[in-house]
Protein backbone atom coordinates (compact mmCIF):
# COMPACT_ATOMS: atom_id res chain seq x y z
CA UNK A 1 0.00 0.00 0.00
CA UNK A 2 1.53 3.55 -0.89
CA UNK A 3 0.59 6.98 0.85
CA UNK A 4 -0.44 8.95 -2.44
CA UNK A 5 -0.64 12.15 -0.30
CA UNK A 6 -0.58 15.05 -2.51
CA UNK A 7 1.94 17.59 -2.05
CA UNK A 8 2.29 21.55 -2.88
CA UNK A 9 5.03 24.10 -3.58
CA UNK A 10 5.24 27.15 -2.23
CA UNK A 11 6.90 29.66 -4.57
CA UNK A 12 8.87 32.87 -3.76
CA UNK A 13 10.57 36.04 -5.72
CA UNK A 14 13.88 35.37 -4.20
CA UNK A 15 15.86 32.85 -2.86
CA UNK A 16 16.77 34.28 0.24
CA UNK A 17 12.66 34.37 1.55
CA UNK A 18 12.93 30.67 0.41
CA UNK A 19 15.65 29.95 2.97
CA UNK A 20 14.04 31.89 5.79
CA UNK A 21 10.83 30.30 5.06
CA UNK A 22 12.71 26.83 5.47
CA UNK A 23 14.02 27.78 9.18
CA UNK A 24 10.62 29.16 9.96
CA UNK A 25 9.26 25.61 8.44
CA UNK A 26 11.83 23.74 10.75
CA UNK A 27 10.85 25.74 13.71
CA UNK A 28 7.32 24.68 13.43
CA UNK A 29 7.88 21.10 13.01
CA UNK A 30 6.38 20.89 9.14
CA UNK A 31 8.03 18.43 6.96
CA UNK A 32 9.39 20.07 3.94
CA UNK A 33 11.82 19.96 1.04
CA UNK A 34 13.56 22.62 -0.46
CA UNK A 35 13.56 21.79 -4.44
CA UNK A 36 14.36 23.48 -7.98
CA UNK A 37 11.00 25.23 -9.31
CA UNK A 38 9.59 22.99 -11.13
CA UNK A 39 8.94 24.22 -14.89
CA UNK A 40 6.06 23.52 -15.47
CA UNK A 41 5.19 25.98 -12.52
CA UNK A 42 7.42 28.47 -13.31
CA UNK A 43 10.86 29.36 -15.84
CA UNK A 44 12.16 31.17 -13.37
CA UNK A 45 15.41 30.03 -11.68
CA UNK A 46 15.04 29.74 -8.00
CA UNK A 47 13.86 27.26 -5.95
CA UNK A 48 10.53 26.80 -3.81
CA UNK A 49 9.61 24.68 -1.09
CA UNK A 50 7.26 21.38 -1.22
CA UNK A 51 5.31 20.36 1.57
CA UNK A 52 2.09 17.60 2.10
CA UNK A 53 -1.07 19.31 1.08
CA UNK A 54 -2.94 18.86 4.54
CA UNK A 55 -0.01 21.17 6.18
CA UNK A 56 -1.28 23.78 3.95
CA UNK A 57 -3.24 25.73 6.99
CA UNK A 58 0.13 25.31 8.96
CA UNK A 59 2.33 26.75 6.43
CA UNK A 60 0.37 29.73 5.78
CA UNK A 61 0.32 30.46 9.74
CA UNK A 62 3.98 29.78 9.93
CA UNK A 63 5.13 32.52 6.73
CA UNK A 64 1.98 34.65 8.06
CA UNK A 65 3.65 38.26 8.63
CA UNK A 66 6.87 36.67 8.30
CA UNK A 67 8.11 35.98 4.40
CA UNK A 68 6.58 37.24 0.84
CA UNK A 69 4.97 34.23 -1.02
CA UNK A 70 4.39 34.65 -4.99
CA UNK A 71 2.10 31.54 -4.78
CA UNK A 72 1.39 28.52 -2.90
CA UNK A 73 0.24 26.01 -5.88
CA UNK A 74 -0.39 22.15 -6.09
CA UNK A 75 2.22 20.23 -7.42
CA UNK A 76 0.97 17.45 -9.67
Amino acid sequence: MTDETPFCVVLFDSTSEALLAEKLFKKAGIPHKVIPVPRHISSDCGVCIRFSDPDTQRVRAALDGRVAVRDISPLD
